[in-house]
């Protein structure tokens, strides 16, 4: 099969550095997340202590919980998202999460007993599996061709920055001041997000043309021509799409180019949860505690959350030049190999062997594991969804892939402590090892490189059609559907 080409006329864009901060702001939501994700980490052990500010201590079941109950919550939202219009506002819906956000904090804040904050994480949960769909879709919506891949990966480092925030405000801050903390960073996204342009998409859809076109001025940085020319394609874009029948379940399994971008996309999402990457993160002080590191465990979190942040800026420097499958590839070969020396290391431990001159192996193991993480794995299975299947199944094969990742999310969290007393955390990290290498063979043999390709091309491709297609289109703005990163 001969691979499609795409010759694109370049285009002068204009306006990059407000699209930039537009996106910035709108992913105060995904750092607010990020802050829920990290937070159990540094609250477990205080929660499970004998002088727990709530209630009695925590038993290693209702840790679990803390995370378990944020990926059930966020795989109902998850799966309700698809049914969300594309006319719905995307602001206003910004707007609406910070109401959810607020609750659960004001509920850790004041609560009195374990109830309270499970609660807290299933309200954060919704907002979490809302914030996925709301930021990709403004962002693919507001933002140019030539950083669009950029500023999609920004919601992953984003997520990152949070959970760092959340180990280092939950080691220098009291369990009630924090809530104090995050509650004021949220107030501050709505402030600003307050002077963001709606999404020109859907303005035009809802024939609001003036108050589109000045979005787009605002955008482009004044560049009338470039806006009314952006606005033409928005036009012609929904034009095209109103013609388009909403899918059906039975539609993902219409042709051989969605079954196999469904199996792709369900493989990817269970192979990010499977690499074991929310039970890290949910266990980082744990797993340093149990290493007899010379570092506190808060301080190996902080390291960690440091350099995940730095592979997360690293993958938005490379998810456009070194391409989907390579970046995916390497980051299930490299998590092979740092399993494998973290779980040596603890499996000598487990023989009594003298390991304490080596304390530092499971700090820079785990920190290379979450730059490996970061560069494929983590934003890859978002991006690549965003642009293998037809304009008018992406959503619901969108909202099928968020919610298989919520709900291996689930399990891997909540199976992972009973994984330890079974096997030792020496044989669970053995075993992530062994899911890495089955998620290495998976993508290595069903993935194919999407970077540059339309997503007409990439369906063709799937399909087993040879085609050349040249076009020379100018493709100025975001999609219609969730995630979208292509038209």
């Amino acid at each position: 099969m001969e691979k499609c080409e795409n010759l694109k006329e370049p285009v002068k864009e204009s306006g990059k550095l407000r699209q930039f901060l537009a996106t910035i702001i709108i992913n105060q939501l995904a750092l607010s997340y990020g802050i829920v994700i990290g937070w159990p980490s540094p609250s477990a052990q205080l929660l499970q202590s004998p002088s727990s500010p709530v209630g009695n201590p925590m038993t290693d079941n209702g840790v679990s919980w803390l995370t378990g109950i944020l990926c059930l919550s966020g795989t109902f939202v998850a799966v309700l998202t698809s049914m969300i219009p594309d006319k719905f506002s995307r602001k206003r819906l910004g707007y609406i999460l910070v109401v959810p956000i607020i609750i659960a904090w004001l509920l850790i804040m004041f609560a009195t007993e374990h109830m309270y904050i499970y609660v807290s994480r299933g309200l954060s949960g919704i907002s979490g599996a809302a914030t996925f769909f709301v930021v990709p879709n403004y962002v693919s919506e507001i933002s140019c061709d030539s950083i669009r891949g950029m500023l999609a990966s920004i919601l992953i480092l984003s997520v990152n920055t949070g959970i760092l925030v959340a180990y280092i405000l939950g080691g220098i801050m009291s369990f009630r001041a924090l809530p104090v903390a995050v509650i004021a960073l949220i107030l501050l996204y709505l402030i600003t997000f307050v002077f963001m342009p709606e999404s020109p998409l859907y303005l035009v859809r809802r024939n609001r043309t003036h108050e589109a076109i000045r979005a787009l001025k605002w955008l482009k940085a004044g560049n009338n021509l470039e806006a009314e020319r952006t606005l033409s394609h928005i036009q012609l874009q929904i034009k095209e799409t109103a013609s388009i029948k909403s899918a059906k379940f039975s539609d993902l399994v219409r042709d051989k180019a969605t079954i196999k971008g469904l199996i792709i996309i369900v493989g990817l999402f269970i192979g990010q949860q499977l690499c074991g990457i929310f039970a890290m993160i949910s266990n980082t002080e744990m797993i340093f505690k149990m290493s007899d590191s010379s570092l506190s465990p808060n301080m190996s979190s902080i390291i960690v959350a440091i350099i995940q942040v730095f592979g997360s800026w690293l993958a938005t420097l490379l998810v456009e030049r070194a391409g989907r499958r390579p970046l995916i590839l390497l980051s299930c070969a490299g998590m092979t190999v740092c399993h494998c020396m973290i779980g040596a290391f603890y499996y000598l431990q487990n023989l009594q062997y003298e390991v304490s001159a080596y304390s530092w192996i499971p700090v820079v193991t785990l920190s290379a594991y979450m730059i490996l993480f970061s560069l494929g794995m983590g934003n890859g299975p978002v991006v690549v969804m965003s642009e293998i299947f037809s304009r008018d199944v992406t959503s619901m094969a969108s909202a099928i892939g968020i919610s298989v990742s919520w709900i291996s999310a689930f399990i891997m969290t909540k199976s992972f402590t009973d994984f330890i007393t079974l096997l030792g955390l020496h044989g669970c990290f053995f075993l992530l090892a062994t899911f890495c290498v089955c998620n290495f063979l998976f993508c290595f043999i069903l993935l194919p490189e999407t970077k540059g390709q339309l997503r007409e091309d990439i369906v063709d491709e799937l399909n087993g059609v040879r085609c050349t297609n040249k076009n020379d289109i100018k493709h100025i703005i975001g999609s219609d559907s969730v995630h979208a990163a292509h038209v």
